[in-house]
């Protein structure tokens, strides 16, 4: 049973990477809609920050919101459709639960709308937003290629294929690589942790029954395991926790030196320590400051921001991004 449960997930992720690598986004490209919707990309800007100035928080959950939309079905807005009474959409995935900033994403996409009707998809607004809001909180500024369509399929089941923050080193690169990106993607973009929250729920196992015995995880430091519990206690679903203690609403590369001191929040950050290549780059980015990581992290949001676009003739584009057309 556990090994046809192995080669299902296995054939699982390799189907993904089948249809996600057929689609790598060559054809996106700068100033897409220069002559379309020209005020197209002031207007996101615009609308984007008139929320995260008055709630800094969303940011860094817009930055998930596009992150799993690309991990599910590529960068293609799935992620933002409702579920119906014959579909049950990805967005309703235990994953996607704690999703939030939705509101952001429909009222960026009625000011496009009102300027330009049918033209720019939810997808690039989605991929906008999240760079624009986390560039709103002074975190980096990086490059968005245009030109992605909008998808017309969203099932809860493929929400289940987003990397867990309970998985360890092998099957993070796994999950990674079916998506086109390497090691140092992975420990690049988990790099994203350096701003945000998280809900006690996502370590209560790790804090309080890690190997079903009452134990907490060997991997994380004692100290730190004792503050968390201080604070989730072990039926806690509500509180909400700092990735990155005393620094989540700063975007810099102090996530780094948590982890090297074995202070990540999840199993799946204390993971990176298990390999060489992502525990030599957690070493660098903790002793240097964070030096490249800001850089990195640039490079990599372009490279996930391509994963399995729809272009050309492929999908719609949305006249709401919460139903398909």
């Amino acid at each position: 049973m556990a090994n046809q449960k192995h080669i299902s997930v296995v054939l699982q992720l390799f189907l993904v990477a089948l249809i996600l690598n057929n689609a790598n986004g060559k054809d996106l490209k700068l100033g897409f809609y220069q002559k379309t919707c020209p005020k197209a990309e002031a207007i996101v800007k615009t609308t984007t920050a008139n929320f995260i100035s008055r709630a800094p928080s969303l940011a860094p959950a817009l930055l998930r919101m596009h992150f799993h939309d690309c991990f599910v079905r590529g960068c293609d807005g799935s992620v933002l459709i409702n579920s119906t009474t014959n579909n049950k959409a990805e967005k309703d995935g235990p994953p996607n639960l704690s999703l939030r900033g939705f509101q952001v994403i429909d009222a960026v996409k009625t000011a496009v709308e009102a300027a330009c009707p049918g033209v720019v998809s939810c997808a690039d607004i989605l991929a906008l937003v999240a760079r624009d809001s986390i560039t709103q909180i002074k975190g980096p500024f990086w490059p968005v290629p245009l030109g992605r369509r909008d998808g017309r399929v969203s099932l809860f089941a493929d929400s289940l294929t987003l990397p867990a923050p309970f998985m360890n080193f092998t099957q993070l690169k796994a999950n990674f690589a079916s998506r086109g990106l390497n090691e140092k993607d992975l420990v690049v973009l988990s790099g994203g942790h350096t701003v945000g929250v998280s809900h006690c729920s996502t370590i209560t196992t790790r804090l309080y029954n890690f190997t079903g015995k009452g134990d907490t995880d060997p991997s994380l430091d004692s100290n730190y395991a004792t503050q968390l519990k201080s604070k989730c206690k072990p039926a806690d679903t509500t509180t909400f926790i700092e990735m990155d203690p005393g620094s989540s609403k700063i975007f810099d590369g102090d996530y780094y030196t948590l982890v090297s001191k074995r202070r990540g929040l999840f199993q799946s950050d204390a993971a990176l320590l298990d390999d060489k290549k992502t525990r030599d780059y957690i070493k660098l980015q903790a002793t240097s400051h964070g030096s490249t990581f800001i850089k990195d992290f640039q490079d990599s949001m372009v490279k996930m921001g391509k994963i399995g676009v729809l272009t050309g003739t492929n999908g719609e584009i949305r006249k709401k991004c919460t139903i398909i057309n």
